[in-house]
């Protein structure tokens, strides 16, 4: 189930993934939840706190139906250019507006089995990741929108 706005949790900060928390399984038992709510939303990024789960802990589509989960994930660096796109949110549902963000991004993470990651992401994915990092420090896109529809 996906939280909605103006549940408080939302705004709650995440904590971060322990090692011991990936090696006992409990996180890709929380990835395998998160991804049926993705999916069965038909989502492109969603992050653990939506569904009531406070850690850093985010699913991100990259590619059409490849969809990714990415642990305690930090931007590194951004791009000076910005592009403006309309987003939405699952947890906000039938809200959408636009949001000014970093066209590129340069970010390292986890994934489920502990490996560090490091990534480039440009256009959408760039866009989905800023978002979904977001939600794990309790900002909403609305916090950023320029116009509200």
């Amino acid at each position: 189930m996906i939280i909605t706005y103006p549940n408080k949790i939302l705004r709650k900060k995440s904590n971060l993934v322990t090692q011991d928390e990936i090696k006992n399984g409990k996180i890709k038992k929380l990835i395998r939840e998160m991804r049926n709510n993705l999916v069965e939303k038909e989502g492109i990024g969603l992050a653990a706190v939506q569904i009531g789960v406070h850690k850093r802990v985010i699913l991100v589509e990259i590619n059409k139906g490849e969809v990714n989960p990415y642990i305690n994930p930090v931007i590194k660096r951004k791009s000076f250019k910005k592009i403006s796109i309309e987003e939405g949110c699952l947890s906000l549902p039938g809200i959408s507006g636009y949001v000014k963000r970093s066209e590129t991004i340069w970010l390292e993470a986890l994934n489920e089995t502990g490996e560090k990651l490091k990534l480039k992401a440009s256009g959408l994915p760039a866009i989905v990741f800023q978002h979904e990092i977001d939600h794990t420090d309790g900002i909403l896109f609305i916090d950023k929108m320029m116009k509200k529809k």
